[in-house]
């Protein structure tokens, strides 16, 4: 008889396990092996090289970054990423499972097909998009940029998050308007505040700051900005010219 698993299916160790050995897997449910990440240290209560004017700029902190889960997860998410990867080839980079939320990271140019599965599919059914947003980690090497999708299935009553990363040389990813149009504004947004650029957009221009204005104001690089302040004939400088506390 095959020991071959259907997608999804748990896999059992029936033998004994030798004990004391590293690298054999406990009696059970078998694990991928996943490598700790190293601790994180940041000092600041924002992000490194940001003027500090909130009197923060002290903190020093050291955690330690989840990174990827490992699989099999339990029954029902086992069963979203299972059908999802048999569905479309490649559609999953790797899977954090935290807080009791299932987080799907898919290669940027994977995401079109994906989110069609995702939705059309009689298993899965993510009818909506709930969000688009964006996040900037400007020390991510060649993916400074992450955009990241909250999906809801109404039918199933479930939710999932996507999350695609683009380099900042690179920050094209495709759009998801084609299959949720609801996300036509949310990817505005996010181009005007993180300059990510949705490829197959229908009209991909400023919601928030004027359309001639330069840069990207939500992303940790970009300078507090603003104008000095008389009043009396005092005058306030902008945020980022302002002293340091320590």
């Amino acid at each position: 008889m095959s020991d071959e698993k259907l997608p999804g299916e748990e896999k059992t160790i029936d033998g004994d396990v030798v004990p004391n050995t590293a690298s054999a897997p406990a009696a059970g449910l078998e694990r991928e092996d996943v490598e700790p990440s190293p601790p994180v240290t940041r000092s600041g209560m924002w992000s490194e090289g940001s003027p500090d004017t909130s009197g923060y700029g002290g903190i020093v902190r050291e955690y330690l970054p989840v990174q990827s889960s490992a699989r099999p997860l339990d029954d029902a998410n086992e069963r979203v990423l299972a059908r999802l990867e048999s569905l479309v080839d490649g559609a999953i980079a790797r899977v954090l499972y935290d807080r009791n939320e299932l987080t799907i990271f898919v290669p940027r140019e994977k995401l079109a097909e994906v989110v069609r599965a995702l939705r059309d599919d009689a298993h899965l059914r993510f009818e909506g998009c709930m969000s688009v947003s964006g996040v900037h980690y400007p020390t991510d090497a060649g993916a400074e940029l992450h955009v990241v999708y909250h999906l809801l299935s109404y039918t199933h009553n479930r939710r999932v998050r996507l999350e695609v990363t683009a380099p900042d040389a690179d920050p094209h990813i495709p759009s998801v308007v084609p299959t949720y149009p609801a996300a036509d504004w949310h990817e505005r947004e996010t181009w005007d505040m993180f300059g990510v650029i949705f490829d197959g957009h229908p009209a991909l221009t400023r919601i928030l700051m004027p359309d001639d204005w330069v840069g990207h104001p939500q992303r940790k690089d970009y300078p507090l900005g603003g104008i000095p302040v008389e009043y009396k004939g005092a005058v306030v400088p902008p945020p980022d010219q302002r002293r340091e506390y320590r």
